[in-house]
Protein backbone atom coordinates (compact mmCIF):
# COMPACT_ATOMS: atom_id res chain seq x y z
CA UNK A 1 0.00 0.00 0.00
CA UNK A 2 3.04 2.34 1.22
CA UNK A 3 4.12 1.79 -2.84
CA UNK A 4 0.88 2.49 -4.15
CA UNK A 5 0.53 5.66 -2.64
CA UNK A 6 3.95 6.71 -3.36
CA UNK A 7 3.88 5.67 -7.06
CA UNK A 8 0.26 7.52 -7.44
CA UNK A 9 2.02 11.27 -6.64
CA UNK A 10 4.49 10.65 -8.49
CA UNK A 11 2.26 10.02 -11.62
CA UNK A 12 -0.31 13.09 -10.93
CA UNK A 13 0.88 16.42 -13.38
CA UNK A 14 -1.38 18.92 -12.81
CA UNK A 15 -0.93 22.26 -14.14
CA UNK A 16 -0.01 24.42 -10.83
CA UNK A 17 2.64 21.38 -9.94
CA UNK A 18 4.17 21.73 -13.64
CA UNK A 19 4.07 25.33 -13.21
CA UNK A 20 5.70 25.48 -9.71
CA UNK A 21 9.16 23.72 -11.09
CA UNK A 22 9.27 26.06 -14.37
CA UNK A 23 9.51 29.11 -12.08
CA UNK A 24 12.01 27.74 -10.02
CA UNK A 25 14.18 26.90 -12.98
CA UNK A 26 13.86 30.50 -14.06
CA UNK A 27 14.72 31.61 -10.08
CA UNK A 28 17.82 29.66 -10.88
CA UNK A 29 18.84 30.22 -14.29
CA UNK A 30 18.15 33.88 -14.03
CA UNK A 31 20.07 37.12 -12.54
CA UNK A 32 19.58 38.60 -9.21
CA UNK A 33 19.06 42.49 -9.76
CA UNK A 34 22.15 42.60 -8.47
CA UNK A 35 24.64 40.91 -10.53
CA UNK A 36 23.15 42.42 -13.98
CA UNK A 37 23.93 45.64 -12.54
CA UNK A 38 27.15 44.84 -11.57
CA UNK A 39 27.56 42.45 -14.76
CA UNK A 40 26.59 46.32 -16.64
CA UNK A 41 28.55 48.44 -14.53
CA UNK A 42 31.78 45.80 -15.15
CA UNK A 43 31.43 45.90 -18.83
CA UNK A 44 30.68 49.75 -19.08
CA UNK A 45 34.17 50.28 -17.23
CA UNK A 46 36.22 47.31 -18.54
CA UNK A 47 35.44 48.71 -21.91
CA UNK A 48 36.39 52.14 -21.06
CA UNK A 49 39.85 50.76 -19.53
CA UNK A 50 40.15 49.01 -23.14
CA UNK A 51 39.27 52.46 -24.88
CA UNK A 52 41.79 54.29 -22.84
CA UNK A 53 44.22 51.88 -22.93
CA UNK A 54 44.34 51.86 -27.26
CA UNK A 55 44.63 55.06 -26.76
CA UNK A 56 47.04 56.04 -24.88
CA UNK A 57 49.10 52.65 -26.80
CA UNK A 58 47.85 55.11 -30.37
CA UNK A 59 49.45 58.29 -28.57
CA UNK A 60 52.67 57.68 -26.11
CA UNK A 61 55.09 56.40 -29.01
CA UNK A 62 55.76 59.90 -30.56
CA UNK A 63 56.33 61.94 -27.42
CA UNK A 64 58.16 59.30 -25.71
CA UNK A 65 60.87 58.86 -29.18
CA UNK A 66 60.86 62.67 -28.88
CA UNK A 67 62.27 62.17 -25.20
CA UNK A 68 64.26 59.60 -25.84
CA UNK A 69 66.31 61.39 -28.55
CA UNK A 70 66.78 64.45 -26.59
CA UNK A 71 68.78 62.18 -24.37
CA UNK A 72 70.89 60.37 -26.12
CA UNK A 73 71.74 63.74 -28.06
CA UNK A 74 72.09 65.36 -24.73
CA UNK A 75 74.08 62.88 -23.44
CA UNK A 76 76.42 62.32 -26.68
CA UNK A 77 77.11 65.81 -27.07
CA UNK A 78 78.59 66.23 -23.80
CA UNK A 79 80.04 62.74 -24.19
CA UNK A 80 82.03 64.20 -27.18
CA UNK A 81 82.37 67.36 -25.46
CA UNK A 82 84.30 65.36 -22.59
CA UNK A 83 86.42 63.77 -24.58
CA UNK A 84 87.78 66.59 -26.60
CA UNK A 85 89.08 69.04 -23.34
CA UNK A 86 90.52 65.82 -21.69
CA UNK A 87 94.09 65.04 -22.08
CA UNK A 88 95.29 61.56 -22.98
CA UNK A 89 95.46 60.06 -19.19
CA UNK A 90 92.06 61.54 -18.16
CA UNK A 91 90.59 60.32 -21.74
CA UNK A 92 91.22 56.86 -20.78
CA UNK A 93 89.64 57.50 -16.94
CA UNK A 94 86.59 59.46 -18.11
CA UNK A 95 85.31 56.43 -20.92
CA UNK A 96 85.82 53.95 -18.31
CA UNK A 97 83.67 55.95 -15.27
CA UNK A 98 81.27 56.51 -18.46
CA UNK A 99 80.92 52.65 -19.35
CA UNK A 100 81.00 51.95 -15.56
CA UNK A 101 78.45 54.28 -14.01
CA UNK A 102 76.25 55.57 -17.03
CA UNK A 103 76.68 52.41 -19.18
CA UNK A 104 78.00 54.18 -22.13
CA UNK A 105 80.77 52.92 -23.82
CA UNK A 106 82.83 55.08 -26.50
CA UNK A 107 83.86 52.42 -29.42
CA UNK A 108 86.08 53.31 -32.85
CA UNK A 109 84.24 52.82 -36.07
CA UNK A 110 86.06 50.76 -38.49
CA UNK A 111 85.43 50.81 -42.13
CA UNK A 112 84.92 47.06 -41.95
CA UNK A 113 82.19 47.13 -39.04
CA UNK A 114 78.37 45.56 -39.98
CA UNK A 115 75.65 47.49 -39.53
CA UNK A 116 72.09 46.77 -38.42
CA UNK A 117 69.96 49.74 -39.08
CA UNK A 118 67.28 51.03 -35.85
CA UNK A 119 64.09 50.94 -38.14
CA UNK A 120 62.15 48.15 -37.23
CA UNK A 121 59.31 49.68 -35.56
CA UNK A 122 57.62 53.53 -35.43
CA UNK A 123 59.03 54.05 -32.28
CA UNK A 124 62.55 53.37 -33.03
CA UNK A 125 61.86 55.02 -36.93
CA UNK A 126 60.73 57.85 -35.03
CA UNK A 127 63.59 58.49 -32.19
CA UNK A 128 66.13 57.78 -35.42
CA UNK A 129 65.05 60.63 -37.59
CA UNK A 130 64.63 63.12 -34.26
CA UNK A 131 68.28 61.89 -33.70
CA UNK A 132 69.47 62.59 -37.21
CA UNK A 133 67.51 66.30 -36.86
CA UNK A 134 69.76 67.12 -34.07
CA UNK A 135 72.99 66.02 -34.60
CA UNK A 136 72.75 65.90 -38.71
CA UNK A 137 71.79 64.08 -41.13
CA UNK A 138 74.74 61.69 -41.91
CA UNK A 139 74.67 60.34 -38.18
CA UNK A 140 73.90 56.83 -38.23
CA UNK A 141 71.61 54.94 -35.74
CA UNK A 142 72.10 50.89 -34.90
CA UNK A 143 70.66 48.51 -33.33
CA UNK A 144 73.45 46.15 -34.21
CA UNK A 145 77.30 46.40 -35.08
CA UNK A 146 79.16 43.68 -35.48
CA UNK A 147 76.15 40.98 -34.34
CA UNK A 148 76.40 43.01 -30.74
CA UNK A 149 73.02 43.79 -29.82
CA UNK A 150 72.55 47.77 -28.29
CA UNK A 151 71.80 50.99 -29.21
CA UNK A 152 74.40 52.21 -31.25
CA UNK A 153 75.15 55.93 -32.91
CA UNK A 154 78.06 57.14 -34.90
CA UNK A 155 79.73 60.34 -33.84
CA UNK A 156 83.04 62.66 -35.12
CA UNK A 157 85.68 63.42 -32.41
CA UNK A 158 88.41 65.65 -34.48
CA UNK A 159 87.87 63.80 -37.95
CA UNK A 160 87.72 60.46 -36.36
CA UNK A 161 84.66 58.46 -36.54
CA UNK A 162 83.37 56.82 -33.15
CA UNK A 163 80.43 54.50 -31.90
CA UNK A 164 78.51 55.84 -28.74
CA UNK A 165 76.81 52.17 -27.02
CA UNK A 166 74.03 52.36 -24.97
CA UNK A 167 72.49 49.98 -23.20
CA UNK A 168 69.12 49.75 -25.70
CA UNK A 169 66.84 48.66 -22.72
CA UNK A 170 66.87 51.95 -21.13
CA UNK A 171 65.07 53.65 -24.06
CA UNK A 172 62.13 50.31 -24.72
CA UNK A 173 58.65 51.37 -25.10
CA UNK A 174 56.36 50.04 -22.52
CA UNK A 175 56.49 46.15 -22.88
CA UNK A 176 53.47 44.48 -22.79
CA UNK A 177 53.29 42.44 -19.57
CA UNK A 178 53.96 45.92 -17.97
CA UNK A 179 50.51 46.82 -20.07
CA UNK A 180 48.66 44.22 -18.87
CA UNK A 181 49.88 44.40 -15.64
CA UNK A 182 48.21 48.25 -15.35
CA UNK A 183 45.16 46.62 -16.90
CA UNK A 184 44.91 44.22 -14.72
CA UNK A 185 44.76 46.14 -11.65
CA UNK A 186 42.47 49.04 -13.01
CA UNK A 187 40.11 46.05 -14.08
CA UNK A 188 40.29 44.68 -10.84
CA UNK A 189 39.66 48.06 -9.20
CA UNK A 190 36.85 48.89 -11.51
CA UNK A 191 35.01 45.32 -10.73
CA UNK A 192 35.20 45.86 -6.92
CA UNK A 193 34.20 49.28 -7.77
CA UNK A 194 31.30 47.66 -9.47
CA UNK A 195 30.56 45.30 -7.11
CA UNK A 196 30.53 48.52 -4.23
CA UNK A 197 28.34 50.56 -6.40
CA UNK A 198 25.72 47.52 -7.35
CA UNK A 199 25.34 46.59 -3.87
CA UNK A 200 24.78 50.56 -2.90
CA UNK A 201 22.14 50.99 -5.79
CA UNK A 202 20.34 47.52 -5.22
CA UNK A 203 20.46 47.25 -1.32
CA UNK A 204 16.99 49.55 -0.72
CA UNK A 205 15.45 46.44 -3.49
CA UNK A 206 16.85 44.48 -1.35
CA UNK A 207 15.19 45.67 2.00
CA UNK A 208 11.73 46.08 -0.06
CA UNK A 209 12.37 42.64 -1.14
CA UNK A 210 12.38 41.64 2.55
CA UNK A 211 9.74 43.86 4.24
CA UNK A 212 7.03 42.07 1.64
CA UNK A 213 7.98 39.00 2.14
CA UNK A 214 7.59 39.60 5.79
CA UNK A 215 4.17 40.98 4.79
CA UNK A 216 3.46 38.40 3.12
CA UNK A 217 3.84 36.32 6.16
CA UNK A 218 1.81 38.68 8.32
CA UNK A 219 4.74 39.97 9.85
CA UNK A 220 3.64 43.64 9.77
CA UNK A 221 5.97 44.89 12.62
CA UNK A 222 8.86 43.78 11.09
CA UNK A 223 7.82 45.44 7.50
CA UNK A 224 8.77 48.74 8.49
CA UNK A 225 11.63 50.44 5.96
CA UNK A 226 13.59 53.52 6.68
CA UNK A 227 11.32 56.70 5.49
CA UNK A 228 14.65 59.10 6.35
CA UNK A 229 17.05 57.81 3.34
CA UNK A 230 18.34 60.58 1.26
CA UNK A 231 17.18 59.47 -2.13
CA UNK A 232 14.00 61.42 -2.28
CA UNK A 233 12.66 58.17 -4.98
CA UNK A 234 13.22 55.38 -2.00
CA UNK A 235 12.18 57.46 0.64
CA UNK A 236 8.71 57.89 -0.97
CA UNK A 237 8.61 53.97 -2.06
CA UNK A 238 9.16 53.47 1.65
CA UNK A 239 6.83 55.99 2.96
CA UNK A 240 3.77 54.64 0.79
CA UNK A 241 4.56 51.00 1.83
CA UNK A 242 4.79 51.56 5.67
CA UNK A 243 1.36 53.42 4.87
CA UNK A 244 0.30 49.78 3.08
CA UNK A 245 1.46 47.95 5.64
CA UNK A 246 0.05 49.75 8.31
CA UNK A 247 -3.35 49.40 6.44
CA UNK A 248 -3.12 45.83 5.87
CA UNK A 249 -2.13 45.43 9.48
CA UNK A 250 -5.18 47.24 10.22
CA UNK A 251 -7.36 45.36 8.40
CA UNK A 252 -5.89 42.39 9.46
CA UNK A 253 -7.18 43.39 13.79
CA UNK A 254 -10.33 44.29 11.83
CA UNK A 255 -10.85 40.33 10.50
CA UNK A 256 -10.07 39.13 13.67
CA UNK A 257 -12.40 41.43 15.50
CA UNK A 258 -15.07 40.59 12.93
CA UNK A 259 -14.55 36.90 13.27
CA UNK A 260 -15.07 37.04 16.96
CA UNK A 261 -18.20 39.14 16.53
CA UNK A 262 -19.63 36.73 14.12
CA UNK A 263 -19.05 33.82 16.57
CA UNK A 264 -20.84 35.79 19.11
CA UNK A 265 -23.38 37.68 17.14
CA UNK A 266 -24.86 35.36 15.15
CA UNK A 267 -24.10 31.89 17.62
CA UNK A 268 -26.32 33.59 20.21
CA UNK A 269 -29.76 33.75 18.63
CA UNK A 270 -29.08 30.23 16.96
CA UNK A 271 -28.51 28.48 20.43
CA UNK A 272 -31.97 30.31 21.46
CA UNK A 273 -33.29 29.67 18.21
CA UNK A 274 -32.91 25.79 18.96
CA UNK A 275 -33.85 25.80 22.70
CA UNK A 276 -37.34 27.99 21.29
CA UNK A 277 -37.53 25.00 18.84
CA UNK A 278 -37.25 22.63 21.09
CA UNK A 279 -39.76 23.70 23.54
CA UNK A 280 -42.27 25.56 21.58
CA UNK A 281 -42.83 23.75 18.54
CA UNK A 282 -45.18 20.68 19.05
CA UNK A 283 -44.83 18.57 15.91
CA UNK A 284 -41.74 16.41 15.98
CA UNK A 285 -41.06 16.35 12.37
CA UNK A 286 -41.42 20.36 11.72
CA UNK A 287 -39.12 20.37 15.25
CA UNK A 288 -36.67 18.02 13.65
CA UNK A 289 -36.54 19.89 10.64
CA UNK A 290 -36.14 23.33 12.16
CA UNK A 291 -33.49 22.14 14.60
CA UNK A 292 -32.07 20.70 11.23
CA UNK A 293 -31.65 23.98 9.41
CA UNK A 294 -30.57 25.41 12.61
CA UNK A 295 -27.53 23.05 13.18
CA UNK A 296 -26.86 23.55 8.94
CA UNK A 297 -26.64 27.29 9.72
CA UNK A 298 -24.21 27.05 12.33
CA UNK A 299 -22.15 24.53 10.44
CA UNK A 300 -22.32 27.02 7.07
CA UNK A 301 -20.51 29.78 9.95
CA UNK A 302 -18.03 27.44 11.01
CA UNK A 303 -17.17 26.67 7.46
CA UNK A 304 -16.79 30.90 6.89
CA UNK A 305 -14.71 31.13 10.14
CA UNK A 306 -12.60 28.44 8.75
CA UNK A 307 -12.00 29.86 5.56
CA UNK A 308 -10.87 33.19 6.98
CA UNK A 309 -9.13 32.28 9.14
CA UNK A 310 -5.87 33.96 9.62
CA UNK A 311 -2.70 32.52 7.79
CA UNK A 312 -0.37 31.99 10.42
CA UNK A 313 0.24 28.43 11.96
CA UNK A 314 2.62 27.42 14.68
CA UNK A 315 3.89 24.17 13.51
CA UNK A 316 4.88 21.25 15.61
CA UNK A 317 5.44 17.71 15.49
CA UNK A 318 2.12 15.73 15.33
CA UNK A 319 1.41 12.54 15.42
CA UNK A 320 -0.43 11.45 12.23
CA UNK A 321 -1.80 8.24 13.32
CA UNK A 322 -3.19 9.75 16.46
CA UNK A 323 -4.77 12.92 14.61
CA UNK A 324 -6.41 10.05 11.58
CA UNK A 325 -7.93 7.73 14.51
CA UNK A 326 -9.31 10.62 16.26
CA UNK A 327 -11.26 12.30 13.37
CA UNK A 328 -12.52 8.29 12.11
CA UNK A 329 -13.53 7.98 15.64
CA UNK A 330 -16.77 10.20 15.31
CA UNK A 331 -17.61 8.10 12.25
CA UNK A 332 -17.87 4.67 14.16
CA UNK A 333 -21.36 5.04 14.62
CA UNK A 334 -22.90 5.80 10.83
CA UNK A 335 -24.06 2.77 9.10
CA UNK A 336 -23.68 4.31 5.44
CA UNK A 337 -19.51 4.73 5.90
CA UNK A 338 -16.92 2.69 6.99
CA UNK A 339 -12.81 3.59 7.37
CA UNK A 340 -10.19 1.78 6.77
CA UNK A 341 -6.50 3.75 8.20
CA UNK A 342 -3.21 1.99 6.84
CA UNK A 343 -0.01 4.46 8.25
CA UNK A 344 3.58 3.83 9.21
CA UNK A 345 4.03 3.21 12.54
CA UNK A 346 5.40 6.46 14.62
CA UNK A 347 5.35 8.47 11.14
CA UNK A 348 5.30 12.75 12.65
CA UNK A 349 4.19 15.70 10.37
CA UNK A 350 4.96 19.42 11.04
CA UNK A 351 1.66 21.14 11.18
CA UNK A 352 -0.59 22.59 13.76
CA UNK A 353 -3.05 19.32 15.98
CA UNK A 354 -6.14 21.13 15.68
CA UNK A 355 -6.03 22.29 11.68
CA UNK A 356 -4.88 18.61 10.59
CA UNK A 357 -8.08 17.74 12.45
CA UNK A 358 -9.97 19.74 10.18
CA UNK A 359 -8.43 18.63 7.61
CA UNK A 360 -9.25 15.14 7.97
CA UNK A 361 -12.48 15.39 9.29
CA UNK A 362 -13.59 17.81 6.11
CA UNK A 363 -12.01 14.81 3.62
CA UNK A 364 -13.63 12.16 5.72
CA UNK A 365 -17.29 14.47 5.64
CA UNK A 366 -16.71 14.65 2.02
CA UNK A 367 -16.31 11.34 1.23
CA UNK A 368 -18.88 10.03 3.40
CA UNK A 369 -21.50 12.55 1.40
CA UNK A 370 -20.38 12.41 -2.08
CA UNK A 371 -18.21 8.66 -2.05
CA UNK A 372 -20.81 6.10 -1.54
CA UNK A 373 -20.83 3.57 -3.68
CA UNK A 374 -23.83 2.98 -6.04
CA UNK A 375 -24.76 -0.74 -5.56
CA UNK A 376 -24.47 -0.45 -1.71
CA UNK A 377 -25.01 3.31 -0.69
CA UNK A 378 -21.89 3.00 2.22
CA UNK A 379 -18.78 5.18 1.33
CA UNK A 380 -16.02 3.24 1.79
CA UNK A 381 -13.08 5.63 2.51
CA UNK A 382 -9.39 4.19 2.60
CA UNK A 383 -7.14 6.68 4.20
CA UNK A 384 -3.20 5.71 3.50
CA UNK A 385 0.23 7.42 4.57
CA UNK A 386 4.39 7.09 3.80
CA UNK A 387 7.03 9.03 4.03
CA UNK A 388 9.64 9.48 1.26
CA UNK A 389 12.77 11.39 2.49
CA UNK A 390 11.61 14.84 3.89
CA UNK A 391 7.89 14.34 2.95
CA UNK A 392 4.83 12.91 3.91
CA UNK A 393 2.29 11.30 1.40
CA UNK A 394 -1.15 11.27 2.58
CA UNK A 395 -3.90 10.15 0.53
CA UNK A 396 -7.28 9.96 1.63
CA UNK A 397 -9.65 7.68 -1.25
CA UNK A 398 -13.20 6.84 -1.45
CA UNK A 399 -14.77 4.50 -3.95
CA UNK A 400 -17.85 6.28 -5.31
CA UNK A 401 -18.36 7.57 -8.99
CA UNK A 402 -15.55 10.13 -9.02
CA UNK A 403 -15.47 13.74 -10.76
CA UNK A 404 -15.63 14.45 -14.49
CA UNK A 405 -11.93 15.72 -15.07
CA UNK A 406 -12.61 19.11 -16.32
CA UNK A 407 -14.23 19.87 -12.72
CA UNK A 408 -10.88 18.56 -10.48
CA UNK A 409 -9.61 21.66 -10.83
CA UNK A 410 -12.69 23.66 -10.07
CA UNK A 411 -13.50 21.96 -6.64
CA UNK A 412 -10.96 23.81 -4.68
CA UNK A 413 -12.33 27.30 -6.03
CA UNK A 414 -14.55 28.75 -2.68
CA UNK A 415 -18.15 28.34 -2.87
CA UNK A 416 -17.96 26.00 -6.19
CA UNK A 417 -20.78 23.68 -6.38
CA UNK A 418 -19.48 20.28 -8.80
CA UNK A 419 -22.29 18.40 -10.30
CA UNK A 420 -25.30 16.65 -8.66
CA UNK A 421 -23.68 12.85 -7.99
CA UNK A 422 -21.02 14.76 -5.49
CA UNK A 423 -23.68 17.69 -4.35
CA UNK A 424 -26.08 15.56 -2.68
CA UNK A 425 -25.48 17.54 0.87
CA UNK A 426 -26.15 21.47 1.18
CA UNK A 427 -23.14 22.66 2.33
CA UNK A 428 -21.22 26.39 1.48
CA UNK A 429 -18.59 24.84 -1.08
CA UNK A 430 -15.93 25.81 1.14
CA UNK A 431 -14.58 22.27 2.87
CA UNK A 432 -11.96 21.62 0.21
CA UNK A 433 -10.88 25.45 -0.33
CA UNK A 434 -10.90 25.42 3.67
CA UNK A 435 -8.27 22.21 3.37
CA UNK A 436 -6.33 23.06 0.51
CA UNK A 437 -5.42 27.02 2.72
CA UNK A 438 -4.71 25.32 5.26
CA UNK A 439 -2.38 22.69 4.07
CA UNK A 440 -0.52 25.59 2.17
CA UNK A 441 -0.55 27.48 5.56
CA UNK A 442 1.37 24.43 6.53
CA UNK A 443 3.94 24.75 3.74
CA UNK A 444 2.44 21.62 2.10
CA UNK A 445 0.39 20.92 -1.17
CA UNK A 446 -3.11 19.64 -1.66
CA UNK A 447 -4.43 17.78 -4.97
CA UNK A 448 -7.21 15.87 -6.23
CA UNK A 449 -7.62 12.84 -8.75
CA UNK A 450 -9.40 10.16 -9.92
CA UNK A 451 -8.39 7.10 -8.46
CA UNK A 452 -7.81 4.21 -11.35
CA UNK A 453 -10.17 1.68 -10.15
CA UNK A 454 -12.83 4.47 -9.02
CA UNK A 455 -13.05 7.17 -6.83
CA UNK A 456 -11.77 10.55 -5.79
CA UNK A 457 -8.35 10.85 -3.96
CA UNK A 458 -7.50 13.51 -1.45
CA UNK A 459 -3.26 13.56 -2.01
CA UNK A 460 -1.51 15.53 0.45
CA UNK A 461 1.57 16.40 1.19
CA UNK A 462 3.19 17.67 3.92
CA UNK A 463 6.93 17.94 5.96
CA UNK A 464 7.69 15.23 7.79
CA UNK A 465 8.90 16.05 11.39
CA UNK A 466 13.23 15.56 11.33
CA UNK A 467 14.89 12.99 12.94
CA UNK A 468 16.75 13.69 15.91
CA UNK A 469 20.73 14.16 15.90
CA UNK A 470 21.62 10.91 18.16
CA UNK A 471 23.12 12.25 21.55
CA UNK A 472 26.88 11.76 21.43
CA UNK A 473 28.96 9.97 24.36
CA UNK A 474 29.76 13.42 26.25
CA UNK A 475 26.23 14.62 25.70
CA UNK A 476 24.64 11.86 28.24
CA UNK A 477 25.07 12.44 31.80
Amino acid sequence: MTETVISDFDSLQSPKEDAEPANDAKKVAGLTLFWRTFFLIAVLLIGSILAWLQTLRSLEPAPRAMQTAQHLASMLNLSRAAVINADAIGRISLLKTMADDEGLRIIPKEPSDRIAPIEDDAATHDMALELRKRLGPATVVANRVNDRPGLWIGFEIDGDEYWMLADLERYNVVAGKTWMVWLGVAALLSLVGAALIAGLINRPLKDLSFAASRVRDGDFNASRLDETVNTSEIREVNIGFNRMAQKLAKLDQDRAVMLAGISHDLRTPLARLRLETEMSVADPDAREHMAADIAQLDAIIGKFLDYARPDKVKLSPVKLQDIVDACAYAFRDQSDVRIQVQIENGLTVLGDEVELGRIFTNLLENARKYGKSADTGVARIDVTAASRENTVLIRVRDHGLGVAPAQIANLTKPFYRGEAARTAANGAGLGLSIVEKTIQRMGGSFQLSNSRSGGLCANIKLKRTPKAAPESAGDRT
